[in-house]
């Protein structure tokens, strides 16, 4: 028995340190007590259960990569029923692919979850931010606006002049201006996770995940800062 439990650690372990993300949803916000007395603030994410549905080889693909799976949609076209015959026939909403450097460790089929984070690590959540319409640039970019005084009674808010001169005579390209604001892809970076729930899968991160809550987050084992010599 005790044979069996050291197998299926040893293959968590190998799991983990070979994939190197997870999808998940994002819960909300909540409040951790350590044991010494201090309060955390910490985002929950569901991270999984995520089931890999293909496996991508050198050989045959030409790098190395597992797409997982993750929440389940009843709207398949034949050819996306397809693609997941090789799982049992589930259908996914959402499906996600991760390089890797040896996938050997993974098979079709397997399920991943929140054992592949433990409290201390540091991850990248990639989300979908909240969308927020039309805005101006006060709340776009921060702008300040204008002032009131002299008779401008209706320039608080606006982003004033927007001509380059005459050498260039039009609008430079990528000019922050007024527009859709939200609604884009957005990568925090260097979360730390606090806390760990394999059974319920979930995972407690110290800090903002982007997006709204029941919104699809990507959780990725953030790379090792490397330190620029003097």
């Amino acid at each position: 028995m005790a044979d069996e439990k050291k197998t299926e650690t040893e293959k968590n372990e190998a799991k983990s340190i070979a994939l190197k993300g997870i999808l998940g949803k994002k819960l909300g916000t909540t409040e951790i007590v350590r044991e010494n007395g201090e309060v955390v603030g910490v985002t929950a994410v569901q991270a999984g259960p995520c089931t890999v549905t293909q496996i991508k080889t050198k050989e045959r693909d030409g790098y190395v990569a597992v797409q997982l799976g993750f929440g389940e949609t009843k709207r398949l076209n034949d050819a996306e029923k397809g693609h997941f015959k090789p799982v049992g026939g589930k259908q996914f909403r959402h499906l996600r692919e991760f390089r890797m450097d040896d996938s050997s460790s993974l098979a079709v089929g397997q399920q991943v979850g929140a054992d592949l984070f433990k409290p201390g690590d540091i991850v990248d959540a990639v989300g979908l931010t909240k969308g927020r319409g039309f805005a101006g640039v006060v709340k776009r970019h921060g702008f300040k606006g204008g002032p009131k005084t002299h008779g401008q009674s209706d320039r608080q808010r606006a982003p004033g002049a927007i001509g380059a001169g005459t050498n260039i005579g039009h609008v430079i390209k990528g000019l922050r201006m007024a527009g859709h604001m939200g609604n884009s892809t957005a990568t925090v970076r260097n979360l730390m996770v606090v806390a760990t729930d394999p059974a319920r899968n979930l995972v407690m991160i110290n800090g903002s995940v982007p997006g709204s809550p029941n919104g699809m987050v990507v959780l990725k084992k953030a790379h090792p800062k490397v330190r620029k010599s003097k």
